[in-house]
């Protein structure tokens, strides 16, 4: 993956930037959200589980949580003085056992890189 172009910040999959060192780590940032889906998305959500499908309720749903997680692993990596985030990954799981709520981690190492 190329890295992608966030506004001061490059974030990356990868470990490396072709053309460019690490000249400090600034260590490990992440960013957490936890959401559960609102009366209608869970309404749709119900009706879609029962035909079977695709559940756009939840899949915007989430993907509201993993933008936001992101967002949170940036502003994290800002307030180190990072201008690079590598080996970006996001986990995703359930919380509580009786709750539609997820919990979403994006997460990667903060670095300060420079030209070479």
């Amino acid at each position: 993956m190329n890295p992608s172009q966030t506004p001061g910040i490059l974030v990356t999959t990868t470990f490396t930037i072709e053309g460019h060192r690490i000249v400090a780590y600034r260590g490990l940032v992440r960013g957490i959200v936890v959401r559960s889906p609102t009366i209608a998305q869970g309404f749709f959500g119900g009706l879609k589980n029962i035909i079977g499908g695709q559940i756009g309720a939840y899949t915007e749903m989430c993907e509201q949580a993993r933008l936001q997680a992101y967002d949170e692993m940036l502003a994290h990596a800002r307030e180190l003085g990072a201008n690079a985030i590598l080996g970006v990954h996001y986990d995703a799981s359930e919380v509580g056992r009786d709750t539609a709520a997820t919990e979403v981690l994006c997460y990667g190492t903060a670095v300060v890189i420079e030209p070479v």
